[in-house]
């Protein structure tokens, strides 16, 4: 393959330096800015404080929150911190006739258990209410309530 007449064939692709522009022999195609100026050209000043910290005007004072979930009382025994002597505890049960308790013994009586089988059901504590009170402080901290 031959170059055309009036052209003559470039030897050989430019090399890297010359391609990016780093080449002193080419222009730059915009200004070069120097040390310490923006790219405006105008002076830039350095940070007042340069390696130390900004003065602290405002210190920040951090508090931290705890968010405790509620407790759902039943009738077992729970484990919880307690809210008047803020100590983990594990709640103490105690026991009290309710609504279901009394309800049975009703029921008991209608059926003819009137003789006092109808009061068996305030010997059990499956048919009572629960009330769960702290073993350090006994504060109450919260009940189940059957019916």
């Amino acid at each position: 393959m031959s170059a055309p007449s009036g052209n003559p064939a470039p030897s050989a692709p430019p090399s890297y330096a010359e391609a990016v522009g780093i080449n002193v022999n080419y222009p730059h195609p915009y200004p070069v800015p120097g040390p310490g100026q923006k790219p405006d050209g105008k002076e830039m000043n350095p940070p007042p404080y340069v390696g130390q910290p900004p003065p602290a005007n405002n210190p920040i004072t951090v508090q931290t929150v705890y968010v405790q979930q509620p407790v759902l009382f039943y009738d077992r025994p729970v484990q919880m911190c307690c809210p008047s002597c803020n100590q983990v505890i594990v709640t103490r049960l105690s026991y009290d006739s309710g609504a279901l308790t009394w309800l049975s013994c009703g029921g008991l009586c209608l059926l003819g258990c009137v003789a006092g089988c109808c009061l068996i059901p305030f010997c059990i504590d499956a048919l009572k209410d629960v009330d769960h009170t702290c073993p350090k402080c006994n504060a109450l901290l919260g009940s189940y309530k059957r019916l």
